[in-house]
């Protein structure tokens, strides 16, 4: 199953990352997961919310450049080794792992990986035929 990430273009500026989550505050958009990366000018902000379609649209509105992709959210087993036996199975398959990010489950002993693949596809096909439990939109919602 897939799931819809959005990506938000930050400059490299004071305040620009507080706007961005001031917006989705005043919205009542909740933020499930996140990652932040960036270089001396510009970062990308990466977040997993209930509605990402109200979410690139708010932040549009108030000019931010917003993109959304798709990515896979497997559950792993919260101990040593865990995140190794998901990379395991994409790594012998071929497939190529762009980035990805995790959270912990609340009352789990299970972390919540974000994946980002090349084909996206693919790296479900992988990862279903080695059951792994990939995580839909709604499961992680629930969270």
């Amino acid at each position: 199953m897939k799931l819809k990430q959005i990506s938000i273009f930050l400059e490299n500026k004071e305040g620009r990352l507080k706007k961005a989550i001031s917006i989705l505050s005043q919205n009542n958009i909740n933020i499930r997961a996140l990652s932040i990366a960036d270089t001396s000018e510009f970062g990308i902000l990466r977040l997993i919310v209930p509605e990402p379609e109200k979410a690139q649209k708010k932040l549009e509105e108030n000019n931010f450049v917003v993109k959304v992709n798709e990515v896979i959210a497997v559950e792993v087993p919260d101990q040593p080794g865990g995140l190794d036996s998901i990379l395991s199975i994409l790594y012998d398959s071929q497939i190529n792992v762009e980035y990805l990010y995790a959270f912990v489950e609340k009352n789990e002993d299970k972390a919540i990986v974000v994946i980002k693949t090349e084909n996206i596809d693919e790296g479900i096909a992988a990862l279903e035929k080695s059951n792994i439990n990939i995580m839909s939109a709604e499961d992680v919602n629930k969270l």
